[in-house]
């Protein structure tokens, strides 16, 4: 029997100031590899395995990026963690695995586990991250709930995806009105030695940029 969907909830409380934070880490995955994936039926076949860099699919994002499919053994595994600092912003943190982020001036093809990230506020793309971490400008997150989420691409502009989902991690934010930090709580999910793997999205346990 396949996997259930697992995710990693990161909730932390801030009292005064109070900002909630909720990080979902990884994608969605319903089964493992040879559940009856295409690559199974393939060699079942006989047939070779799919290209190392995956197949695009039909289906597209927003902004018309096609969707490049991987099986799961292989597929990237993103985690997101999203927490205030002392000047207002919001640093934002990746915790990846099976994939590593290309410097800029990459040939602009597909390479298995490699690329750049999408980071989004509110389905509002708002920076291209080459590095596992990112800070947001208090003005970026005003008062009031928002979802942060963070999508794995290719080179080559395509996006990397499982199962026909693409692989990415969100954290939904919450934040009133600004007073001192007197408290924090962190779940057991937000220890950097977390493990995760495929069927199993939690915060990848290796660090930022390992494959």
């Amino acid at each position: 029997m396949c996997p259930d969907t697992c995710s990693t909830l990161l909730c932390m409380a801030w009292t005064g100031r109070q900002v909630t934070v909720l990080a979902v880490c990884g994608v969605p995955m319903a089964g493992s590899a040879g559940c009856g994936s295409r690559a199974a039926q393939e060699r079942a076949r006989g047939a070779g395995p799919p290209s190392p860099a995956g197949r695009l699919l039909e289906e597209r994002d927003d902004e018309g990026r096609p969707y490049r499919e991987v099986d799961e053994e292989d597929a990237p595994e993103i985690g997101v963690e999203v927490t205030p600092d002392t000047g207002g912003g919001w640093d934002v943190r990746l915790r990846v695995r099976n994939f590593r982020f290309s410097p800029d001036g990459t040939a602009r093809r597909a390479v298995p586990g490699r690329g750049l990230a999408h980071l989004y506020v509110d389905d509002r793309l708002v920076a291209l991250l080459r590095a596992p971490g990112h800070h947001l400008s208090p003005h970026a997150v005003r008062r009031g709930t928002h979802q942060v989420t963070v999508r794995l691409h290719a080179d080559g502009d395509s996006v990397w995806a499982v199962r026909g989902k693409p692989v990415e991690g969100t954290a939904d934010i919450t934040v009133s009105e600004p007073s001192p930090i007197t408290d924090t709580t962190t779940s057991p999910a937000a220890d950097p030695t977390a493990t995760g793997r495929a069927g199993d999205r939690g915060s990848p346990g290796r660090d930022p940029g390992a494959s």
